[in-house]
């Protein structure tokens, strides 16, 4: 009786991992201020769940189309038309027949891009620190994955050149996620612009991971595809999770080259048949009405004043062995405890159990990652100061 060996390479998702274990210490009855993870602390918009509603009461309770409502991919298609930017030939277009996939959630999207493009041994890069997912779904379809190395000196961004020096005659594939996760950094345009050539100088399919897009502190960032001739060679990866606070509504999109979507289509075909009719029609409503729009942005202004929130209690604090750099974008802080000279893991460990507070080891995300730990501002108010206090007073205490 055997089993895949090919999961032997695949670690459990840490950070899900500990999702779980935080939700049985908070079961026993035990108080803990959770800033580890990536779940808005908002509601979705009421408007958005009575859409939900209305396509329950209205029978869209069967299957729907395998592809995803047209009125969603039409959706979609405004919506990136609306955001990605001008390029030197005006906004992108993507053909919502054929150029977009309605997948449940992120995660699945990304699922379906690296399936419909990865061979066994073809090599993806991938910097390091990333989302663990990133690499492995690569190796859960026997691809090999390349870590660039994208260091905090370096502000957590791989050289173009790291980039350049990372390839084989086995590269695919270059997958990024701006606003990263765990960091929070986003390139300018120049670096996406020089990491698009050098893509269609080899020929390699970019995934863009956007999922944190809307959620930015400063100028917008700039799409993967926002680039003339980038379009034919980018994956989009996105969802409604972040933007709109619909994480457990699970309903994402691809929007590629028709060829990327046919395969992924296959794929998705053969897995979850389609999203739920009633969750689409309510993606369609989120994406489409002023009202959800102005509800987003006052999240990321929430968000941001979140982050002015957690810089000011460490700049009043004084002298303490951690350091902080202010996030670009997503929620996150990536606190950096290198001077305290222990591993990620020690560290996350002992703030629970000493401190009360929940943190994400850095070293889940990659070699780049250790000595650091994640810390979410998806929390309410009281339980990001809080927790960012307490996390200076335990590091005090060393």
């Amino acid at each position: 009786m055997n089993l895949n060996q090919q999961f032997n390479q695949i670690r459990q998702s840490s950070t899900v991992a500990l999702a779980d274990r935080i939700l049985k210490i908070k079961a026993s009855g035990r108080r803990i201020i959770p800033l580890h993870v990536g779940d808005p602390d908002f509601a979705t918009p009421s408007t958005v769940v009575d859409a939900a509603f209305q396509a329950l009461k209205d029978g869209q309770t069967h299957y729907g189309p395998s592809r995803g409502f047209f009125d969603l991919r039409s959706a979609i298609v405004s919506k990136l038309a609306r955001d990605t930017g001008d390029t030197a030939s005006g906004k992108i277009a993507y053909d919502p027949e054929s150029e977009v996939l309605v997948t449940h959630g992120g995660v699945h999207a990304y699922y379906l891009a690296i399936q419909a493009i990865l061979n066994p041994g073809d090599e993806v890069l991938i910097s390091d620190p990333s989302w663990a997912t990133h690499t492995n779904m690569v190796r859960q379809f026997c691809g090999s994955v390349v870590h660039v190395t994208a260091s905090a000196e370096n502000g957590f961004l791989p050289p173009i050149e790291a980039w350049k020096n990372a390839l084989t005659p086995k590269t695919t594939a270059i997958v990024i996620n701006f606003p990263a996760n765990p960091t929070g950094v986003y390139p300018s345009r120049s670096y996406l612009q020089q990491l698009q050539s050098f893509a269609g100088e080899h020929d390699l399919w970019v995934i863009s991971d956007e999922v944190y897009e809307n959620l930015y502190f400063g100028e917008k960032p700039v799409s993967a595809a926002a680039f003339p001739d980038a379009k034919e060679r980018t994956i989009l990866v996105n969802s409604l999770s972040k933007t709109y606070a619909m994480t457990g509504w699970r309903v994402g999109y691809l929007a590629a080259p028709q060829k990327v979507i046919e395969n992924a289509l296959k794929a998705a075909q053969n897995s979850i048949t389609c999203v739920a009719p009633f969750i689409q029609k309510a993606a369609v409503f989120a994406l489409c009405d002023s009202g959800v729009q102005k509800e987003a942005a006052a999240m990321r202004s929430t968000y941001a004043r979140r982050r002015e929130k957690v810089l000011q209690i460490y700049h009043d604090y004084g002298e303490t062995p951690i350091h902080i750099t202010p996030p670009l974008g997503a929620f996150y802080f990536f606190v950096d405890f290198r001077n305290l000279k222990l591993s990620s893991q020690e560290i996350c460990d002992r703030i629970l159990d000493e401190a009360g507070v929940a943190l994400t080891p850095g070293s889940a995300f990659g070699k780049q990652g250790e000595g650091f730990a994640r810390m979410t501002i998806a929390a309410s108010d009281a339980d990001v100061e809080a927790g960012f206090k307490a996390i200076l007073d335990w590091a005090g205490r060393k």
